[in-house]
């Protein structure tokens, strides 16, 4: 399962520059779309904050600019690379004791952390996908792997 979940994790940190690169090309985008960016970029320090058992050095809901986005997206991909390269298949069932937002206690094991954060930003990441497609955008930045690879294929002269 590790090769699987670093799998996710190289589609995570394409998706999110991708991501990034659509809100600030984007115009007329809804507000929320930035809302949203910076929450997902916000929730996974916060979760790997609680795997690396330190206190977070983001909200869960941030108030980021884009460039802020940005940073915080490098600084993710650059601390979850570090996490993800030093766990072994044995690793992924250990649990992890942690208190959310709300101030609410639960145990989850380490596999279940990194899958959800990993589905967390494909949720919110199709979000901000459907705001820059209503506000008109010539070509909207899908963050989809394969339909970006079917985009490229050399048979459609692309690639």
């Amino acid at each position: 399962m590790i090769e699987q979940l670093r799998g996710l994790y190289a589609h995570l940190f394409w998706a999110d520059a991708r991501a990034v690169e659509a809100v600030r090309g984007a115009k007329d985008l809804p507000p929320k779309a930035l809302v949203l960016l910076s929450h997902v970029l916000g929730a996974e320090e916060v979760w790997l904050s609680r795997l690396e058992r330190r206190p977070a050095e983001a909200p869960v809901w941030p108030d980021l600019t884009v460039d802020a986005c940005a940073e915080l997206a490098a600084e993710n991909r650059r601390k979850l690379e570090v996490h993800l390269a030093g766990l072994g298949a044995g690793d992924l069932e250990r649990i992890v004791a942690y208190t959310n937002s709300a101030g609410q206690s639960f145990e989850s094991k380490i596999s279940d952390i990194l899958l959800h954060v990993a589905l967390h930003g494909c949720y919110h990441r199709g979000q901000v996908c459907c705001f820059e497609k209503r506000a008109a955008s010539p070509r909207p930045r899908t963050t989809s792997r394969l339909s970006e690879a079917h985009r490229r294929r050399p048979d459609k002269g692309e690639g």
